[in-house]
């Protein structure tokens, strides 16, 4: 039954990555959900060449606030729609890039100009981001369809995109300071809220569906992401419903 849910998932998530969505996000959703109930530990999940980049999980934001305290401090940030990429540096160098899916990308991304070649940064780095179309025109299936096209294909220009970094995969830094280390290394970082209470997620997920909040990127959402980095560890080892440190909010 695993093997079966996991090739069907695979199928759905190419095609939704070729721009052919042949499901809604929410039946999406719920069969991921369903394949981590019966097999956590499968490949769709464990993958191992790639870094991890673990799809967000939707649209649960009123559940997930009520597990965290109401001054629990939050960022929101722009939920750029793209294809997801991690970046690896050893000693400062890019080492490798890898897709979610775990294909080797990194000559396409040496390729994006917001992606620095070196940082100043000895050891390993990791870095998980989004490339996409940042055209005022891209509307979030475009971005994505564009970006997935440069990615897969054998001759293509880059010049179109651009590469949004988010986050420190490896860091010990709070979101708000790892997104102030990575635009000082020379990163793209994107538009970001700072929230000291819990109640002001609403006022901003209403920002930007009447289109007031991070108008310059091609968005199908907004994510909420806990600061501490504590806070994120924790929830990063938890095993309960909510183990999550962030939520995409898609309505």
């Amino acid at each position: 039954m695993s093997t079966y849910l996991e090739e069907r998932l695979q199928w759905y998530d190419d095609n939704y990555r070729a721009g052919n969505a042949l499901i809604s996000d929410a039946q999406f959703d719920q069969l991921e959900k369903n394949l981590l109930r019966v097999d956590p530990n499968c490949d769709y999940f464990t993958n191992k060449k790639a870094l991890p980049l673990p799809s967000l999980p939707k649209d649960q934001i009123q559940e997930f606030i009520e597990g965290l305290l109401p001054d629990t401090r939050l960022i929101i940030e722009p939920k750029i729609d793209g294809c997801a990429i991690a970046l690896q540096y050893r000693d400062g160098i890019l080492e490798k890039a890898i897709s979610r899916k775990g294909g080797d990308v990194t000559n396409k991304i040496k390729s994006i100009p917001d992606v620095p070649s070196t940082v100043k940064v000895q050891g390993l780095f990791q870095v998980r981001g989004e490339l996409f179309n940042p055209s005022e025109y891209a509307r979030p299936s475009y971005s994505q369809r564009q970006a997935g096209g440069y990615l897969r294909a054998a001759e293509s220009k880059s010049d179109h995109l651009s590469f949004c970094s988010f986050q420190i995969i490896n860091g010990r830094l709070n979101q708000h300071d790892s997104l102030k280390y990575l635009k000082k290394l020379g990163f793209t970082i994107p538009e970001y809220k700072s929230l000291n209470f819990t109640s002001q997620v609403e006022i901003y997920r209403k920002q930007w569906s009447d289109k007031k909040l991070f108008n310059d990127y091609p968005t199908d959402g907004i994510v909420v992401k806990i600061n501490s980095r504590k806070l994120q560890l924790i929830r990063e080892k938890s095993y309960g419903c909510y183990a999550y440190w962030q939520m995409a909010v898609k309505y």
